[in-house]
């Protein structure tokens, strides 16, 4: 096995878990706060990678761009909790599937009318358009790394806000026993609108990070979405570390494996079968992982306390 591939394989798998992390944060905290199944979380990531390509059109700067589509991202994320969430709240989880399921729909043809059905490129920031050398033989992209930086500062900070300030204690609060955190003179209302628009932006930064690596088209949200609730599962429901944690495990797991299982196979049952199932194991090793876990651990490996 070469290092030198080995160790790309065990970054590009750290970039894939950062960013299932910001988009199964934002989704584990709605869920876990407001025991609300929110499918259509994986939209409000494409949603952020078209608006960074609408506002980078508009200023031509990467920076502002990030701050419009953000804001943007928490806006509308307000405007959809508002104006169609908040009716489904405590209402069966099948309703809430019907209704998210709905506003993928929506939001998919949306984007097609908006900005077509073909697919957009965004320009990556000039000074960040390189490769660093980690390593002898070993170069890097530079926009990778930044966003493996980006999401482990976020996540230190996500760990500071929800485990060591007050708005922190009412959503871990509110996620053991909402009705409870209501009787003490809570707004729970305003605290759903909060959780839901801060996880809607989360997903957003996640979409424009992505947006100068990746095409930018209708229906890029919902394979991400997937990934995102078996993170969800594996990690815990409402737990942030465990989103965490969960999303490392499935980034590396789903890399390395779709990378080394051929060559693993290999010593095992020779090369010509090891081509011919290996790339149908790698793909299913994530929900292989998963069924595990839910066999020893039905709560997830870290569950959020009250659970």
């Amino acid at each position: 096995m070469n290092t030198t591939l080995f160790i790309v394989q065990v970054l590009n798998g750290l970039q894939l878990g950062v960013l299932l992390f910001l988009i199964a944060s934002g989704l584990t905290l709605v869920f876990g706060v407001m025991d609300f199944i929110n499918l259509a979380h994986g939209v409000q990531y494409m949603l952020g990678a078209y608006l960074a390509v609408m506002f980078y059109a508009l200023t031509g700067n990467f920076l502002s761009a990030l701050i419009l589509a953000l804001a943007a991202a928490l806006g509308f994320g307000l405007l959809i909790e508002f104006a169609v969430l908040r009716h489904f709240y405590g209402r069966d989880h099948l309703d809430q599937v019907i209704a998210t399921f709905a506003i993928i729909l929506f939001l998919n043809q949306g984007v097609k009318l908006l900005w077509g059905a073909a697919p957009l490129n965004m320009p990556m920031p000039e000074l960040l358009s390189g490769s660093v050398s980690l390593m002898d033989g070993l170069l890097y992209p530079v926009w990778r790394l930044v966003i493996i930086a980006s999401g482990l500062t976020l996540a230190a900070l996500l760990y500071v806000l929800v485990g060591h300030t007050r708005i922190g204690m009412l959503v871990r609060a509110g996620a053991a026993n909402a009705a409870m955190v209501s009787a003490l003179g809570v707004n729970i209302s305003r605290l759903f609108s909060i959780v839901f628009g801060f996880g809607a932006m989360l997903a957003g930064f996640a979409g424009v990070m992505m947006a100068p690596l990746l095409s930018v088209e209708p229906g890029m949200g919902d394979p991400v979405l997937i990934l995102a609730l078996v993170v969800i599962v594996i990690g815990g429901v409402g737990s942030i570390r465990g989103a965490f944690l969960g999303a490392l495990l499935i980034g590396l797991v789903d890399t390395l494996g779709r990378s080394f299982l051929v060559d693993l196979l290999r010593l095992v049952v020779g090369p010509s079968p090891a081509r011919t199932i290996g790339p149908a194991i790698g793909s299913m090793l994530i929900y292989l992982l998963m069924a595990l876990v839910l066999t020893f651990r039905p709560t997830g490996l870290f569950p959020a306390k009250g659970r």
